[in-house]
């Protein structure tokens, strides 16, 4: 590919969702890159007269670079639907095609066909509805890309990746090992260096407990998991600063200094990055052998088709995933 104009792959999401809306919407926004919608070209079109946005359709030629300016035309390598859609209305005929998009971009990816890839909202349940068991993008592309490890990172004005995802939080101490979050902090450390550039990242990494533990006297994984973690990872020679307390981890003078957070569990470090930039934040999976980021937001059913929706979380996924391909090259 042409280092200096990276072909980014658009996955559509969830048909009756607003990723077709995003998409459509996409075609008047310009950006320093060839973008190749992969969806159904006419649902593309119908979606966009709905919401009043006037759309060229133009096939993909993997032959030809053009770069995306935002005149109304789209690039889109061509998936139908399994059946028409209906904005706001699910149904799981469609759930082979949001895969087949999903694995177009992958794979392409994979191939070099494709610099990055950026997904729209897609929608679990009805996936699952259609007899497919599916956990989400994160789990399907690391088993596309026989991948074993992945960790997932916001990115919005700071950059918090998560020891665990989407547990209860009952279950959260007993997934905290040392093996696991050997793992992760390795996966983070490396990924901060290959895919975003920074060259000696600096990584603050938050305590499970209160107070990160109070020395054992509000709980022990800092003192039997975390610790001797971060301890061995520092005689590596990585910069590793804690385990901190997660309530002041976040303040300025700590962020001032610091290139990404890990934070041990869900909503002990994203509702910091989504106050402070929410409706542009970028979900970021790293350890892939691709890059891949996404919206952070979910299909809102209840507002595709309307016109009634901000892009900015596609455009900062889109702009990303454009820095870490020429990061890359």
């Amino acid at each position: 590919m042409n280092s200096t104009l990276p072909r980014i792959a658009i996955t559509a999401g969830e048909p009756a969702g607003i990723g077709p809306d995003l998409c459509a919407m996409l075609a008047h926004k310009g950006l320093k890159a060839e973008i190749v919608v992969i969806a159904d070209r006419d649902m593309l079109a119908a979606r966009a007269e709905q919401i009043g946005v006037s759309l060229k359709i133009l096939p993909f030629a993997e032959d030809s670079t053009q770069q995306h300016k935002g005149n109304g035309s789209l690039t889109v390598l061509h998936h139908p639907l399994g059946i028409p859609a209906v904005a706001g209305k699910l149904d799981p005929g469609n759930s082979q095609y949001v895969l087949q998009t999903l694995t177009t971009a992958a794979l392409g990816c994979v191939d070099g066909k494709f610099d990055a890839m950026v997904t729209a909202p897609v929608h679990k349940g009805v996936i699952n509805d259609a007899g497919i068991t599916f956990s989400g993008h994160t789990e399907f592309l690391a088993e596309l890309t026989h991948t074993e490890r992945v960790v997932m990172m916001l990115v919005g004005g700071m950059r918090v990746a998560l020891a665990t995802t989407h547990l209860p939080l009952k279950d959260v101490p007993a997934a905290i090992t040392q093996d696991s979050l050997e793992t992760t902090l390795r996966i983070l450390h490396h990924d901060l260096i290959s895919k975003f550039g920074i060259a000696a990242p600096r990584i603050l990494v938050a305590g499970l407990n209160p107070h990160a533990g109070e020395d054992g006297y509000l709980g022990r994984e800092e003192i039997e998991v975390i610790n001797p973690v971060l301890n061995k990872l520092r005689s590596e020679g990585m910069n590793l600063v804690g385990a901190l307390p997660a309530d002041t981890l976040f303040a300025k003078h700590h962020l001032s200094k610091a290139d990404a957070v890990l934070a041990m569990y869900h909503d002990q470090g994203l509702p910091v990055l989504k106050h402070a930039s929410f409706g542009e934040g970028v979900n970021v999976t790293l350890g892939l052998p691709i890059i891949r980021t996404s919206v952070d937001h979910g299909t809102a059913l209840d507002l595709a088709g309307t016109g009634n929706i901000e892009i900015g979380s596609l455009l900062a996924a889109i702009e990303l995933a454009i820095t870490l391909a020429n990061n890359r090259h």
